[in-house]
Parts: C-alpha cells; sequence; structure tokens
C-alpha cells in the first residue's frame, strides 16, 4: 500500500513550518482586511471631493463586496485546476495593481470599476488562503488554524483605519488606496518566497514534478517521504471542474446547506457592522459613541476568530458554531435594549463583536471539511460567494425596514432570527457531513484493502 503524507500529517504535532505557513495565511487575510475596507475609510473625502449623493457612495461602497462575490464564485474554483499558490500570486497582484490605479482615477466611475476589480482578486485571496490554512493543519488543530487565518481581516480592518485617518489628514484620500496598493505588491514578493503549495493539491493533481515538490514539503513538515505518488481514481462521469462537482457523488445538499449557513450568519453580520452605529445614534447616543460602539465591535472580532478555534480543538466545530450562532442572537436583542447606559452598552458590544466574528470564522473553519482537496477551493469560494449575497442585501433590507417606520428593536429581532435560521443549517450539515465522512472512509479502505 502507497503511503499517505496527508493521513500521516493529520494526526502528528503540528511543527514550526506548518505554523509558519499559516502565519503567511494570517498576513494575506491582514492585506485584505485594508484594501475590503479602504473605501468605507475614505467614503465622506471621497464624496465630498466629488459631490456625490447618497446612492453614489452607497454604489462604491458596495462595488468591492460585489467583485469579492464575484472572485469567490468564478476565480476561486481555479484554485482547483492550477493550484492554490499561483491563483493567490494572481490575485495579490490584480488586487496590488487595481489599488494603486484607483489612487488616479478621476471620477466615481472609475473608482467603481477598480473597487470590482480589487474585491475580484480578495475574492480569490480569501477562498485560497483558507483552504491553505486547512490543508496545513493536523485534525485536532484545523480549526484553530483556519479561525487563525480569519482574524487577519479585523487587524487589517483596525489597523487599517488608523493608517487611513493619519494618510488622509496629512496626503488626502488617494494615499490610502496608493499604500493600500503598495503593501499589497510587497505582500506579493513575500509570497513568492515564502508561500508553498498545497500538500493535498499536490497528492490529488499530481502535476508536473509532483514528487519531488511532494518529498520537499515532507521533509519541511517532517513525515515520512514517499517513493511513489498514491493512485487516484478519476470519475470520468463526474464534471472536471467548477460548482457543477459540489453537486455531486452526495455533496448536493451539504453543498446548500453550507450556503445558506454563509448567507445567514453574513445576513445578520453585515447589519450589525453596518447599522450599528446609525442605529444606536439614532435611540439617545451621540454620533461619536455609537461609532465608539462599532470600532469596539471590531476590536472584539480580532478574539472571537481565535476563542472559536481554541474551542473547537476539543469539541466539534459544528456544535461550537451552533453554540455561537445562539449566543449571538440572544446577546442582539440584550445589546438593544442597553443603549440607555453607556458602559453596558460598550461592554456588551466587545462582546457582540468576538460572538459575531467569532461565527463568521467557524464558517470559514467548517467548510474545508466538507470537500475533498480536488474540490475544495471551488467549494469554500463559492459558499462564500454564495455569502456575500447576504452581505450584500443585509444593509439594503434593514434600510427599506426602517424607512418603512420598524422600530430598530424590532429589527434587530428579525436579524436576530438570521442567526436562529443558520443554527438549523448547520446542525443539518453537522449531521450529513459525519455520514458522508463514514462512507467516504469506508469507500477509501475498501480501495486500500
Amino acid at each position: 500500500m502507497v503511503q499517505n503524507p496527508r493521513e500521516e500529517m493529520n494526526n502528528k504535532t503540528m511543527n514550526r513550518y506548518q505554523w509558519f505557513v499559516i502565519g503567511i495565511c494570517v498576513l494575506l487575510n491582514v492585506i485584505d482586511g485594508f484594501d475590503v475596507l479602504v473605501m468605507a475609510f475614505t467614503a465622506s473625502s471621497v464624496s465630498a471631493e466629488w459631490g456625490l449623493t447618497g446612492s453614489q457612495l452607497g454604489a462604491l461602497l458596495s462595488a468591492g463586496l460585489f467583485g469579492m462575490g464575484a472572485g469567490s464564485l468564478f476565480l476561486a474554483p481555479w484554485a482547483d485546476k492550477i493550484g492554490r499558490r499561483p491563483l493567490i500570486l494572481l490575485c495579490l497582484m490584480i488586487s496590488g495593481i487595481s489599488m494603486i490605479a484607483a489612487a488616479f482615477v478621476q471620477s466615481a466611475t472609475q473608482l467603481g470599476i477598480m473597487r470590482f476589480i480589487t474585491g475580484l482578486g480578495i475574492g480569490g485571496i480569501l477562498a485560497s488562503s483558507n483552504v491553505i490554512a486547512s490543508e496545513y493543519a493536523s485534525s485536532r488543530w484545523r480549526s484553530l488554524a483556519v479561525s487563525l487565518q480569519s482574524t487577519g481581516y479585523a487587524i487589517g480592518a483596525t489597523i487599517g483605519g488608523m493608517i487611513a485617518i493619519a494618510l488622509i489628514s496629512n496626503f488626502g484620500w488617494r494615499s490610502v488606496f496608493l499604500a493600500g496598493g503598495l503593501t499589497t505588491l510587497v505582500m506579493f514578493f513575500v509570497a513568492i518566497f515564502t508561500l508553498p503549495e498545497s500538500l493535498d493539491y499536490l497528492l490529488v493533481k499530481q502535476p508536473k514534478n509532483a514528487l519531488s515538490r511532494i518529498n520537499q514539503l515532507c521533509q519541511r513538515i517532517g513525515l515520512q517521504q514517499i517513493k511513489q505518488l498514491p493512485h487516484v481514481t478519476i470519475n470520468a462521469n463526474q464534471p472536471k471542474m467548477g460548482i457543477a462537482k459540489l453537486f455531486t457523488a452526495g455533496l448536493g445538499l451539504q453543498t446548500l446547506l453550507l450556503w445558506f449557513s454563509f448567507f445567514f450568519v453574513m445576513f445578520g453580520f453585515y447589519f450589525v457592522m453596518s447599522w450599528t452605529p446609525k442605529i444606536l445614534s439614532a435611540n439617545g447616543m451621540t454620533t461619536e459613541q455609537g461609532v465608539t460602539a462599532g470600532v469596539l465591535i471590531s476590536a472584539g472580532g480580532m478574539f472571537g476568530a481565535a476563542l472559536i478555534g481554541l474551542i473547537s480543538a476539543r469539541v466539534r466545530i459544528f456544535y461550537v458554531q451552533a453554540a455561537f450562532l445562539a449566543l449571538t442572537a440572544m446577546l442582539i436583542l440584550l445589546f438593544v435594549n442597553s443603549t440607555g447606559a453607556l458602559t453596558i452598552a460598550f461592554v456588551l458590544s466587545i462582546f457582540l463583536g468576538v460572538l459575531s466574528n467569532g461565527c463568521v470564522a467557524g464558517l470559514y473553519a467548517m467548510s474545508p471539511s466538507i470537500y475533498e482537496a480536488g474540490v475544495r477551493a471551488t467549494g469554500v469560494g463559492s459558499a462564500i460567494g454564495f455569502g456575500r449575497i447576504g452581505g450584500i442585501l443585509s444593509p439594503l433590507v434593514a434600510g427599506a425596514f426602517l424607512d418603512s417606520g420598524i422600530s430598530s428593536l424590532t429589527l434587530y429581532g428579525y436579524y436576530a432570527g438570521a442567526f436562529v435560521l443558520a443554527i438549523i443549517t448547520v446542525l443539518s450539515l453537522s449531521k450529513l457531513q459525519k455520514k458522508y465522512a463514514v462512507e467516504l472512509n469506508f469507500q477509501n479502505s475498501t480501495v486500500q484493502s
């Protein structure tokens, strides 16, 4: 029987090189966190320079999200064909160049186009770096590895906001895009020299020089080197790549449940992140106090992703995710009733950030376990892309509800319901995934024997 390095890595203690690769994935997400929110940082300055209406500014804010959704859906699947590393390098180049170009645009339309292109690159990076973090971790620490990778987004957003304030006050809003683009290109060169290809991809797809590349990685990871490539069974009736492959071999219902889990969580998460400062201000807080609450939610997010990962090292990630979702729904209702007590509201803001961001990190940790290596980037990317639809719709639906006269308390209750619906999809997915894993292991053991 041919030795399988993947199985050996699943059961061994993780070494420094594995954590180093996960650290590179965290840095990729830090860059993405800054690039995603750069439009929010510069919105007021951009609007003032060109005299934009609220709808025009809203379109600019949405352009990047649309691009991210498209990148996750249409670029990320190529990581299963050409490799995780080449796609990340390509997407870093796309994001970096378009960010620099955004610093020299002369109209809102041009800026919107550049934001969409930047979003395309970010969508591809998010899905692929998430998969690499998962594939370089052992079974026990996989959820923590992916959750740590997710903290990069909150770190990038927090640090980026502070940098943006300094740059705008001294050099104007264009300098923020220029700094973000140059930093992304620096990360491109860092990734060229430090980011390896996925071991899972090399084992399954077996590109040119796969054996020597696998053995080089085995040496770094501390695995036994192999003398020949493992046999890969290819079903000629299955699609070669693309989303259609996610609905074959019993994966269809799991894929749909994962998509709707992302949709519900992103729908609730983006409401909390987008509307909280404004709603708190409208309910008795000052504008500064509302913004402070929003910042505290983001700050709490840096801890939420790590927390869910640590707990998942001991408890099945699906159950931890369901618990975080339930606590988030309850905390949302407590939070909206705390506006009369400023200290309590700020404390609850931190905990809301911990839990809501933990829910997002939990989704990223869950999703790689659903799919085999050959379709993993496609599966993760499509789920993220479907979730972005919820993120895009969320602020629009909230605005429509508020315009119709619904109270903020009622509105928060509706959005808490999105997290409750996510509990149902996550627990259903857990049951299906466990059953599918048992069947797959039985088939593999039959083939090997």
